[in-house]
Formats: structure tokens, C-alpha cells, sequence
């Protein structure tokens, strides 16, 4: 009786563990899924504040190309046109993404299937250093080396598209690199047993086999790579030269979503339109963050159903 006891008691005390640590659980999730969803709502409400309350034409703010908000046309209509940065975010993101991409898969190959020994021991603890740099600090190497090399050796001020996509591209090549030699170590190894049994080459097998198998885990590491550099703030900012124009150019200046908003944020009044279409252009960042995430999910699903 007493043994039974004490094993009814033990499981009653698991058993309230069990419903704490549920509890606990769902308390956290529930926190996080409140803060996402009031980020979300505080972000979209203040950004469609431009377009309910100040009458700006939606369709003039992603077109137009000029931006001065706290002035307006002959016809009375502010000039709050915001095409200029996005031509300018998604010009460095995809510039970046081409740049940083083959270098990526280059160096997750060498140190994956090459010289995996040197690869663990030497470029492994370089890419870590390489993600712990703050921010700041690859701007002003880029302010310091980037900027005066372009406008020495190549034309212009120096400032522009081209400074902005060389920063970036050593941003974003850790993280794109780490990814991409997850995807290629998730290759099953009997994969490249068979290709080197039928009498292919090592470079066939990682040419056909590999990267083919590994080409969803690739596609992902470069969409989340692009998703870091489009959000990207601070280091571009201090590199682009913060121009509102379209650029016709990779070494004229120009201005992304994220420099004008880190320009602007602490040079407006809560409410008034100036202050409104930060809230707008943080909300495109917001739409295009979520359209990356969708994207990696997608692949990622795919690459589960296959």
C-alpha cells in the first residue's frame, strides 16, 4: 500500500509539473504572438494613416518620384513619392545577393567537400567573426576604404549603389555561407557514394549530385540573406549618399527605404504627414519582409515534399 502510494503521489507531482511547464509554455507563446501582432497592427495603422488621413494617392506614393513632404505640387498634392528607395533597396539586395551568392556556395563546397579539415579550422571561426561585426563597423570601413577607393579609382563622389553593394555583400555572405553549408551537409552520403560508384568525377558529383540535391536548403540561405540586406540600416546609410533620386548609376548617389527612414525618425512630429509616410515606407519594409519569410517557407516546404 505504501509503495502505491508513493508511486500515485510521484505521478500526481509529474503530472502538475507537467500542466506548469504547459502553462509556463503557453504564457510565452501567447506574449510573443501579442507583441507580433500589436508590432503589426501599430505599423500598418500608422502607415495607412497616409493614405486615410492625409488623402495621399497610394498609387503616388509608390510611383512618384519626388520626395520633399513637407512640400507639395501645383495641384496641392504633397510630394511623398517613394520610388526612388525602392528602386534603391531592391537594386542593393539583389546586387548583394548576385555578388555574395556564388561566393557562398564557392566556400561551403571547399569547406564541405574540398578541405572540410581547413574549412572547420580556419574559415568556420572566420564567418562567426565575420557575423559578430556590428553593423556600424562595416559602414565605417566602408566609409574609410570603400568610398575614397571608388572615387580615387573608379568616378564619381564615391558614394552610391556600388559602396552600399560592397558592404552588404560582406554582410550577408556569413550568413549565406553558414546556410548554404547546412544544406550541403544535409546531402546524404550515400548520394555521392553512388555517383563515385557509376564513375563520375568528384566535380561531376558535386556539379550534378550535390548542389542539385542541396538547391532548395541554397535557394532558402540566399533568400534569408537578401531579407538581412534589404532590411539592412544603418551601414548602408552611411555609404549610399542618401540622395532621393532614381539612380542611373552604380556610383551616383541614392537613398533606400531603410537610410531615409533612419534619416527622418527623430525629425518629425507624431501625427503630422511627415511623420505618416515614415510610417508608410516602414510598412513596404514590413510587406516586403513577410513576402522573404513566405518565400523561405515555400521553399522550405518544397524542399520537405520532395
Amino acid at each position: 500500500m505504501e509503495a502505491r502510494e508513493k508511486a500515485l503521489t510521484q505521478t500526481s507531482k509529474k503530472a502538475r509539473l507537467e500542466k506548469r511547464g504547459k502553462i509556463i509554455t503557453f504564457i510565452c507563446i501567447s506574449i510573443m504572438v501579442i507583441a507580433a501582432a500589436s508590432i503589426l497592427f501599430f505599423v500598418i495603422s500608422k502607415g495607412l494613416a497616409t493614405f486615410f488621413v492625409n488623402h495621399v494617392s497610394f498609387v503616388d506614393f509608390i510611383t512618384g518620384t519626388d520626395w520633399n513632404p513637407s512640400k507639395t505640387d501645383a495641384a496641392g498634392n504633397p510630394l511623398v513619392g517613394a520610388l526612388p528607395m525602392i528602386i534603391g533597396s531592391f537594386g542593393v539586395t539583389l546586387l548583394a545577393a548576385c555578388i555574395a551568392a556564388p561566393l557562398a556556395i564557392g566556400s561551403a563546397i571547399f569547406m564541405v567537400e574540398i578541405s572540410p579539415k581547413f574549412g572547420k579550422k580556419i574559415l568556420q571561426p572566420v564567418m562567426e567573426l565575420l557575423v559578430g561585426i556590428p553593423s556600424v563597423v562595416y559602414g565605417f570601413i566602408g566609409l574609410s576604404v570603400i568610398v575614397p577607393f571608388i572615387r580615387e579609382h573608379i568616378s564619381g563622389s564615391g558614394f552610391g549603389i556600388a559602396a552600399a553593394t560592397a558592404v552588404l555583400t560582406v554582410m550577408i555572405l556569413p550568413t549565406v555561407t553558414s546556410l548554404t553549408v547546412d544544406a550541403i551537409h544535409s546531402v546524404p552520403r550515400h548520394y555521392r557514394e553512388a555517383s563515385l560508384a557509376l564513375g563520375a568525377t568528384r566535380w561531376q558529383t558535386i556539379w550534378k549530385v550535390i548542389l542539385r540535391s542541396a538547391r532548395p536548403g541554397i535557394l532558402t540561405a540566399v533568400v534569408f540573406g537578401m531579407a538581412r540586406a534589404f532590411g539592412e540600416a544603418l551601414a548602408v546609410q552611411m555609404v549610399i549618399g542618401n540622395s532621393v533620386v532614381i539612380p542611373t548609376s552604380l556610383f551616383e548617389p541614392a537613398s533606400t527605404l531603410t537610410s531615409i527612414l533612419t534619416m527622418g525618425m527623430g525629425n518629425t512630429v507624431m501625427g503630422t504627414l511627415e511623420n505618416n509616410v515614415l510610417w508608410s515606407l516602414a510598412m513596404v519594409l514590413l510587406a516586403m519582409s513577410l513576402f522573404f519569410i513566405i518565400m523561405i517557407r515555400f521553399i522550405g516546404r518544397r524542399r520537405k515534399v520532395k
